[in-house]
């Protein structure tokens, strides 16, 4: 067997691999790109989300973290349950985790509310459903023989396809997601016109049902991945590849449904970045690009959140674009140039400091 020189054991009963690491931490990184442009209004279309049905690069980014997540939860917790752990003690530590997820999710959401006087407070978002995820997939993990876990991702899979048919249509605010949100929070969903009444959430309740079956789907790519059976991983990239492109002829791929075409889809891409980052870092040693934002993903995260709501609510945000970009760059280079520079050195900003608390050993977790 090749040597591994970047796969690094951390205790008798699980392993790190540098590729996850990097991996996880270069998918930070594109979503702080792709959040953070200088100028909404001038952004390049590979760096958006695709208005309704379709998938853009952008709208990968989010799939890939919770895909890391799924590879995450078989590399460190089903070694440890593996190994004799207590399932019930596994358990609560999985909980606790995900509670605390949610918990800085709901925090960032209420100092937005708080400091950009935002008219609602907003439950859902990106961390609330990692956290979600985090608890269901781990219980699965702890709970479930593998098989079953492939009979809960084909029921997730198809179930949620039948409830989307049954609700009759997959336009915005019309369907069947978009309406169980709406009757359950309303006004404080991500997206509410009070003109209609209507609102949708793409971190809403019901579309977490496809977020779940992703992060399902990866905890079995990260089985596969902790057993060295690298062959199964191309394979089942190929596979899903190729379901989610034949599913989406009658089933669009679509983000904020997260439908079960759109799944396939972007784990199919998961699982191919995955297995090649494993050849190229874990098994060749090239350097894991990223590893920093890796290990400090939730500093990355909710750091960069906090740093954004402050700026713009002390008025800076807006002056530090125009005088440090926007101002000489829009004349020599028009308007997307400058929005992209201002989101890559937002990204490079943020690589420096959790470099510096990557080489000071601060790894912050929770």
């Amino acid at each position: 067997m090749p040597a591994v020189p970047s796969r690094t054991v951390s205790s008798p009963r699980a392993a790190r691999f540098a590729s996850v690491d990097a991996l996880r931490g270069l998918t930070v990184a594109a979503m702080l790109l792709v959040n953070n442009p200088g100028d909404w209004g001038h952004v390049y279309p590979l760096l958006l989300h695709a208005d309704w049905h379709g998938c853009t690069p952008t709208d990968l980014v989010f799939p890939f973290f919770l895909g890391i997540v799924g590879v995450s939860i078989a590399l460190g917790v089903v070694p440890r349950l593996e190994a004799g752990g207590d399932r019930a003690a596994l358990m609560r530590g999985v909980a606790v985790r995900a509670l605390r997820i949610v918990a800085v999710g709901l925090l960032l959401h209420l100092l937005a509310w708080w400091l950009l006087d935002r008219p609602g407070f907003r439950p859902f978002g990106v961390l609330q459903r990692i956290g979600l995820c985090v608890l269901l997939a781990g219980a699965a993990a702890l709970w479930l023989r593998p098989r079953m876990q492939w009979w809960l991702l084909a029921a997730l899979l198809l179930g949620y396809w039948a409830l989307l048919a049954f609700g009759g249509s997959y336009a915005p605010y019309a369907n069947l997601p978009s309406r169980v949100d709406d009757a359950l929070l309303g006004p404080w969903l991500y997206q509410h016109d009070p003109l209609t009444g209507r609102g949708q959430d793409p971190e809403g309740l019901l579309s977490t049902l496809g977020a779940l079956a992703t992060t399902l789907l990866s905890l079995r790519a990260g089985d596969w991945l902790r057993r060295d059976r690298l062959s199964r991983l191309w394979v089942g990239a190929a596979a899903a590849l190729l379901l989610g492109l034949l599913w989406s002829a009658w089933l669009p791929w679509n983000k904020a449904l997260w439908t079960p075409s759109y799944v396939l889809w972007s784990s199919g891409w998961l699982l191919l970045t995955l297995a090649a980052a494993h050849v190229l870092i874990d098994r060749r040693g090239w350097p894991a690009l990223g590893r920093s934002f890796g290990v400090n993903a939730i500093a990355a995260f909710a750091g960069s959140a906090l740093m954004v709501y402050v700026f713009a609510a002390l008025g800076w945000w807006a002056p530090i674009y125009r005088i440090g970009f926007a101002g000489w760059m829009t004349p020599l280079a028009g308007p997307y140039l400058p929005s992209l520079a201002f989101a890559l050195a937002f990204v490079g900003a943020w690589w420096l400091i959790v470099r510096w608390m990557d080489r000071r050993g601060w790894h912050l977790k929770i």
